[in-house]
């Protein structure tokens, strides 16, 4: 499923989501406007059966559901691709085994060098970050405004921006080169999470 990557891009967390209502969860920020889910969960467990929930319900709303780190899970509930870390597998394995047609997406932090590297290999998008102060990843690697405006000049790819972004520092990011805004807990931390959706999905509009 590759269709245009562009909007808010909705990241699960096991600790703001609990496992009974993940489905709905993702299904409200979905029509809330999200436009990729990343299924994502650090607890070390294997979650064939939500993943496998998550790839039908992504399928029914026509929007791209992908995988953290696990290129296995990912081929096996038939997830559109993966996002892969600095200690994840290869790009060029998940890219053999999921197909030319999967979405394999990296995090590049605040490095031009790796995401020029991570392009050349066949990433489908780069991923810059973290922004802000991000309750998620505090200790996560700062990186500028100034350094998405190189990566939009440099780059043809779309570029995604992660950390602490909120309605209201998102749209800074937008008119900086960002295709899509990567949220955890500004989008699944809050009261209303279709509302929150909207509230993202309107700086695209713009």
């Amino acid at each position: 499923m590759q269709l245009p990557l562009r909007g808010l891009y909705a990241i699960t967390d096991n600790k703001l989501i609990k496992t009974e209502k993940l489905i709905d969860t993702v299904e409200q920020a979905i029509i809330g406007g999200a436009k990729i889910i990343q299924y994502r969960d650090k607890s070390n467990k294997r979650h064939f059966e939500q993943a496998q929930a998550l790839s039908y319900i992504s399928k029914k709303y026509q929007v791209p559901l992908l995988i953290n780190d696990d290129v296995a899970l990912a081929l096996q509930v038939g997830a559109d691709g993966v996002h892969i870390g600095k200690n994840d597998v290869e790009l060029s394995t998940a890219r053999a085994v999921l197909g030319k047609d999967a979405i394999i997406g990296v995090s590049c932090y605040n490095q031009l060098t790796k995401a020029q590297q991570a392009i050349n290999a066949g990433a489908d998008y780069v991923a810059f970050g973290r922004f802000f102060s991000s309750r998620t990843k505090p200790e996560a690697v700062w990186c500028s405004v100034e350094k998405l405006r190189q990566a939009r000049k440099m780059f043809h790819c779309p570029l995604v921006a992660i950390g602490g972004i909120t309605p209201d520092n998102g749209a800074e990011l937008i008119k900086a080169g960002a295709d899509c805004l990567a949220v955890i807990n500004g989008l699944f931390g809050q009261i209303d999470v279709t509302a929150s959706a909207q509230q993202y999905a309107r700086l695209f509009n713009g």
